[in-house]
């Protein structure tokens, strides 16, 4: 969603003043469009961490720069995007950007844009470009959370090939080994076996409620067995003795 950034030296600057930073490098990306935009970033942050709580080998993040200059200088070769996933990596939250050159040149292995009216045009032309030849992001998506419209890739052979919707409209991601797909107007996973990915919040209260539903089939049984017992009684057998 965010716009790519260039920055140059103007012609007039001498070259001896330019300074390169060589320490921690922070992520330099604008504002998200919308709440919208946000909420769809946090969703798929959110589940894929409460699917992955037990992986330590992977990074997941959104609206962070990936810095990725050839000649290792922040100030040239860099880009944001809304949300991707670095597998075979330190799961370490207190990345403050994504430098490419520090993290053994790992590149991410699925990306998804949020795609809006200013950004549709960049995010599926020059930027599905760029992680295609340059990143060779092996999973591509695009998703505009007002219109629904969603669309995704896999690399093949170098080169971004649609991938084949489910008849639910479904797409695979192998990367991930999940579906990605619209549910209630939003972005989700699905598992192979077609169960959607829960929300942290969603999954407790999925568990209250079987809780719930494991003390109701209790107290049912209880009292079944209590009937039984009067029945019994009123026959003149002692249940006791059975």
């Amino acid at each position: 969603m965010t716009n790519p950034q260039t920055l140059t030296n103007p012609q007039n600057t001498p070259k001896h003043e330019i300074i390169f930073p060589q320490g921690e490098f922070w992520s330099d990306e604008p504002p998200l469009e919308s709440n919208l935009h946000l909420r769809q970033i946090l969703l798929l942050i959110q589940c894929l961490e409460w699917w992955w709580q037990d992986k330590d080998d992977y990074f997941a993040t959104g609206n962070l720069t990936i810095y990725y200059s050839p000649n290792q200088k922040k100030s040239e070769d860099f880009r944001g995007p809304d949300f991707f996933v670095v597998l075979g990596t330190t799961r370490n939250q207190n990345r403050k950007s994504w430098v490419v050159w520090q993290e053994e040149g790992k590149y991410p292995n699925v990306i998804v844009e949020i795609l809006s009216n200013s950004t549709a045009k960049v995010d599926r032309e020059e930027k599905k470009q760029l992680y295609q030849d340059i990143f060779r992001t092996p999973d591509y998506f695009g998703f505009d959370p007002v219109t629904l419209e969603f669309e995704g890739f896999t690399l093949i052979r170098g080169t971004y090939q649609p991938i084949e919707p489910t008849e639910k409209g479904w797409l695979w991601s192998e990367q991930l080994e999940l579906y990605l797909g619209i549910y209630e107007q939003q972005l989700r996973y699905f598992t192979s076996g077609g169960e959607l990915v829960p929300t942290p919040e969603e999954a407790a209260k999925q568990e209250r409620q079987i809780a719930q539903q494991e003390r109701e089939n209790a107290q049912q049984a209880q009292q079944k067995a209590k009937q039984l017992e009067d029945k019994l009684r009123s026959l003149g057998v002692d249940p006791d003795e059975l």
